[in-house]
């Protein structure tokens, strides 16, 4: 699919959008004429909101960049954030029997990797548990300065909001390949990048989920919903709304599942398709 022109969409009655390699630039920055186009939308009332992969606590960046504290649909669907107020609205999490079944599963088909775990308090910066624990085994596919290392076992000892397997030298869509069909509806499994890292949820938790939740409080139709992403974890919510754009930059398969695709995040893709309206 081209980057095409659609002059007559309707307006968007909500208009949601994944961060990374979407919204924010090459050097991790909302653009002045992404937040120009943003601020605009906010100012007619329409309703911005964020999905992303990102937990609670890497929202405060987004905001400044921004100059509005949206709703956020984290950790891939399974958090609903207000980061107006900073409380966790809504949470979906492996209970801790279904986190050391899917470690041992994801152990034996993918040897060598590396297990983490997402947690979520009750608000972005709760500090009564650690919120990013890991086995010793696992490397970061980024910087995480929050990461708490702890024993094998203490990976699994709450609930979390994700599961995170890590396999240097491998790509997560080899990963995805290898480990989804052994899951038998267990959990959902996507990936964000393909830097050898794979991420689980709670089973039907996804971006379009999360999204739904927060439609439903909005009073928003999915077909009046305008949303923006460019990985395999944004595509359910490519699929749930009314149309789905993907980002130059896009994966493949989310490319496949938009209704069109912009141009790139470094190249305001998303303020592009924004001032048809605003």
């Amino acid at each position: 699919m081209e980057w095409v022109t659609r002059l007559h969409l309707p307006k968007p009655k909500m208009v949601a959008t994944d961060v990374d390699g979407t919204l924010i630039d090459e050097d991790e920055q909302v653009t002045p004429r992404t937040r120009a186009a943003v601020s605009a939308l906010v100012a007619d009332g329409v309703p911005f909101v964020l999905a992303t992969g990102r937990p609670p606590r890497w929202i405060d960046p987004i905001v400044e960049g921004l100059g509005y504290a949206p709703l956020c649909v984290c950790g891939n669907g399974a958090v609903i954030y207000d980061s107006a107020s900073d409380r966790i609205l809504h949470n979906s999490c492996l209970d801790v029997v279904s986190l050391a079944e899917l470690a041992e599963l994801a152990e034996r088909v993918l040897p060598g990797c590396g297990l983490a775990a997402e947690r979520v308090g009750e608000s972005a910066h709760d500090a009564a548990t650690p919120q990013f624990v890991s086995s010793p085994e696992y490397e970061h596919a980024w910087l995480n300065p929050d990461d708490t290392q702890v024993a094998r076992a203490e990976v699994f000892a709450a609930p979390a909001i994700k599961l995170l397997i890590r396999l240097p030298g491998a790509t997560s869509a080899d990963m995805h390949a290898a480990l989804a069909p052994h899951l038998d509806g267990r959990a959902d499994i996507t990936y964000s990048t393909n830097n050898g890292l794979i991420e689980l949820s709670a089973h039907g938790v996804t971006k379009a989920s999360g999204l739904a939740i927060v439609a439903e409080r909005l009073g928003v139709e999915h077909r009046a919903i305008l949303a923006f992403g460019d990985m395999p974890n944004d595509v359910p919510m490519l699929r749930l709304a009314g149309h789905g754009v993907a980002m130059g930059n896009g994966h493949p398969e989310a490319r496949a599942a938009a209704d069109e695709v912009t141009a790139s995040n470094s190249a305001d893709g998303v303020a592009r398709i924004l001032e048809r309206w605003w």
